[in-house]
């Protein structure tokens, strides 16, 4: 019997035994996906599609209870914003079913085959990462992208959303599962946590025999506890400190666009830009045209002592808001000297998602492309475009600032790992 998400929490008396067989029907769901074609995956992806469709009033019912519920609780704005299901967002996820379906299917793809001296092939395969675990935060939406992407990537999925989403994930989960069923692929593919008990949570990061890696996605807490707990591979990233460094030969308008829209395009995205850092000897002229800028937008500029040289109003900045990721209309603004002391600031308190220079000097570019550690470095962009929809990859489940196994947005290929083939034609080893 398959353990679906529309179990109530009264039911779920042993949390143990049912993350075990949630486990158990995940695993067993990948070895059937290894026999799935692109065909029947992205019929599947279709079927979920148009099953979301029909639903569409009982999904946005439940998100309504939600929150109605969030709000009778206390939750903050911000998460309310997240937890919320508007049409735009709901026709978001149906087109966002039809794009995954439309990405090409990395799963089986054969790369680098070449011929030994034996006379055997020996080359790539892509394949699954297996059984994923997601742990998410707010967005009831994140249950249907998680849930495309791992699908199409061949893995099984074991989905644990926040409570306050609870009545959302349950209605979309039920979409999921009988678009699995239409497309005649295991409803265990994708399987929805129902119990809202944290101590499933503690379960899901610490079964290896069942799960192969986990994806936190949301706040920094959860994230260090999933990343200190978890018996599982984690792919995750922490913070998202992201510079954005001013040099001396920079195009004035390239500089001043760049600079502006790294911070103002949207302030919540672990891509935003975070830290300013500019060049001694240009630095009267671009400030006090930035600092314009930025006012209009309504952003709180903290300074080092040369900024506020240029920049009177500007607050001073402390140790703290060099490593501070703010993720609202604030920003610190450093002078450097030069791109050795932009690269060492960098070093220092970057969180290694996204930085970038702003430079017509190649050689420069090329320096700060091979000397800064991060999972996206940029010449002349806004730090805005780290984004998997940006890069080509369709659609994203995160990005990790690791170095192991992926970096930078994850997509479809991120979802996967490489084994050796070899094609033979009877060769044995003298």
């Amino acid at each position: 019997m398959t353990a679906h998400a529309s179990h109530s929490d009264d039911v779920i008396a042993d949390v143990d035994a049912y993350m075990q067989q949630l486990g158990q029907q995940a695993r067993d769901a990948v070895a059937r996906l290894r026999r799935a074609d692109t065909a029947s995956k992205n019929a599947a992806l279709k079927a979920m599609a148009e099953r979301l469709g029909e639903s569409r009033d009982t999904v946005l019912a439940a998100n309504a209870r939600d929150l109605k519920r969030g709000r009778e609780n206390g939750l903050d704005g911000a998460l309310l914003d997240r937890l919320a299901l508007n049409e735009a967002r709901f026709d978001a996820m149906i087109e966002g079913l039809h794009q995954v379906a439309a990405l090409p299917d990395p799963v089986g793809e054969i790369d680098g085959l070449s011929a030994r001296p034996s006379g055997i092939q020996v080359g790539h395969m892509r394949v699954p990462l297996g059984v994923i675990g997601i742990i998410y935060e707010s967005r009831p939406n994140v249950t249907m992208e998680a849930a495309s992407l791992c699908l199409k990537s061949g893995n099984a999925a074991i989905l644990r959303g926040g409570s306050e989403a609870r009545e959302s994930n349950a209605a979309i989960a039920a979409c999921i599962r009988e678009g699995l069923e239409r497309a005649g692929l295991p409803e265990a593919a994708v399987q929805v946590v129902a119990t809202t008990d944290r101590a499933a949570v503690g379960r899901l990061i610490d079964m290896p025999e069942y799960v192969d890696v986990i994806i936190p996605r949301g706040g920094k807490s959860l994230i260090e506890r999933i990343s200190r707990d978890a018996r599982v591979p984690v792919i995750k990233h922490l913070d998202g400190v992201c510079h954005v460094y001013l040099d001396a030969t920079a195009d004035r308008d390239k500089a001043l666009a760049i600079a502006l829209n790294a911070k103002t395009q949207r302030y919540g995205t672990c891509n935003t830009m975070e830290t300013l850092l500019v060049d001694a000897p240009v630095a009267e002229d671009l400030l006090p045209a930035l600092a314009a800028a930025y006012a209009e937008h309504g952003v709180e500029l903290r300074g080092c002592e040369r900024t506020r040289a240029i920049l009177a109003d500007v607050v001073p900045a402390t140790e703290a808001d060099w490593a501070a990721e703010y993720l609202a209309p604030v920003l610190a603004i450093r002078v450097v000297d030069g791109i050795d002391d932009a690269m060492a600031h960098i070093e220092r308190y970057s969180s290694r998602h996204t930085d970038a220079i702003v430079t017509e000097n190649y050689t420069l570019a090329r320096r700060f492309l091979a000397e800064v550690d991060s999972s996206s470095v940029m010449v002349n962009a806004s730090t805005r475009f780290a984004d998997g929809f940006e890069y080509g990859l369709g659609a994203e489940i995160g990005i990790s600032t690791d170095r192991l196994h992926v970096r930078g947005p994850v997509g479809l290929e991120g979802l996967t790992t490489r084994k050796y083939v070899v094609l033979g034609d009877g060769q044995i080893r003298q």
